[in-house]
C-alpha cells in the first residue's frame, strides 16, 4: 500500500552500533557520481551523521573523460563486491540510502546482512521482479539496438533522459545535470533491465535474507522506475518493506526541487522507525566477516 509524502579484518566481523549507528552510505545510479548526494550529504551531516558517498567502479571520471574499457564489461557483482569491502572498512554497518541502480545494490547488500535499514529512492528493481516497463523496452530498442550494448558502455541521449528521467527539473536544471553524467556499463545495465536473459543472475536478492527495514521513495511521475514497478519490489519483501509515493516528483529524488522534503522523511524513517524496529527486535552482535574470495 502507497502511502502520500508531504580495520579491514579478512575472517573477522566487523561490530555493529546498534540503534546508535550514525554512518549513512548513500549509493549513486546509473551514469552518476558521487556528486548527486552532495545535497543530502550536507543535510546529514548537519545533524550529526557521517556521509559516505563512494563511486562505483569506473565512475571516479569526469564529465566528458573518456571512460575505463573495463567499464564496459563491469557487474553488478563487481559493484556489490566493492562497496561490501567499502563496508567492512567502515567498522560498523551503514544505513544505507540507494539511489536508482543504487537501490538495487543497496538491496543486494542488505541481503548481505550489511545494512542497519535501508531508503531506496527511485530504486531500480531487483531479480527475480519483473519490471521490464514500456519505457525500459523504449530506451533498449531507440539506444541500445544497433549494437551488443553489453559489450559497451552506455549513456541516454539529452532528448530520452529528459523524458524519462530528468521530467521533475526545469529546462535549465535538467540540462546542468545532465552535463554531469558518464557513461554507464553496458553489462551493468543488461543485468539489470534483461536479467531473465542473464546466465549469472548478477541482480538476483534473496528477499528472506533481508531482515532490517526498507524505505521505498518513489515518484508518482517517475517514468524510469514508474511506481509501479517499486510496488512489485517493495511487496516481494514482503512485512520487511514499506512503500510510499513522492507526490510530484520523477526519478532524480536526490536532486529534484524539494528534495529537503525526500531527506526529512528519510530522516524520520531512520531516527524513529529504524530505532523502533530495533529495540523491538534487537540487534545482531556483528555484521558478517567479509567473504576472502572477493578480495
Amino acid at each position: 500500500m502507497a502511502h502520500d509524502l508531504n580495520d579491514f579484518n579478512i575472517g573477522k566481523p566487523i561490530g555493529v552500533a546498534s540503534v546508535e549507528t550514525r554512518t549513512i552510505m548513500c549509493i549513486h545510479g546509473m551514469w552518476s557520481r558521487p556528486h548527486v548526494w552532495n545535497n543530502f550529504r550536507h543535510y546529514f551531516e548537519a545533524r550529526g551523521y557521517r556521509v559516505v558517498t563512494p563511486a562505483l567502479r569506473h565512475h571516479d571520471i569526469e564529465p566528458g573523460d573518456t571512460p575505463n574499457p573495463a567499464l564496459a564489461t563491469t557487474s553488478l557483482l563487481d559493484y556489490a563486491a566493492d562497496l561490501e569491502r567499502e563496508i567492512h572498512l567502515l567498522g560498523e554497518k551503514p544505513i544505507l540510502i540507494g539511489h536508482s541502480m543504487g537501490g538495487t545494490l543497496s538491496q543486494m547488500l542488505a541481503a548481505r546482512d550489511l545494512s542497519q535499514g535501508t531508503v531506496l529512492l527511485a530504486t531500480a528493481h531487483c531479480a527475480p521482479v519483473i519490471a521490464l516497463t514500456s519505457t525500459v523496452i523504449r530506451f533498449i530498442l531507440r539506444e541500445l539496438a544497433t549494437r551488443p550494448f553489453w559489450r559497451h558502455t552506455q549513456i541516454p541521449s539529452y532528448r530520452l533522459l529528459r523524458d524519462i528521467g530528468l521530467n521533475g527539473m526545469s529546462e535549465r536544471d535538467a540540462r546542468n545535470h545532465y552535463a554531469t553524467l558518464i557513461p554507464e556499463s553496458g553489462r551493468a545495465i543488461f543485468e539489470l533491465a534483461l536479467w531473465f536473459l542473464d546466465s549469472k543472475r548478477a541482480a538476483l536478492v534473496d528477499a528472506r535474507a533481508v531482515t532490517r527495514p526498507m524505505l521505498f521513495l518513489t515518484g508518482t511521475d517517475d517514468r524510469l522506475t514508474p511506481l509501479a514497478s517499486a510496488r512489485r519490489t517493495a511487496a516481494y519483501y514482503e512485512r520487511m518493506a514499506k512503500i510510499e509515493a513522492v507526490h510530484g516528483h520523477a526519478h532524480w529524488l536526490p536532486n529534484e526541487p524539494g528534495w529537503e522534503n525526500v531527506a526529512a522523511r528519510t530522516l524520520s524513517f531512520i531516527e524513529t522507525e529504524l530505532k523502533s524496529a530495533e529495540m523491538k527486535t534487537g540487534a545482531s552482535d556483528a555484521a558478517p566477516a567479509l567473504n576472502p574470495q572477493l578480495v
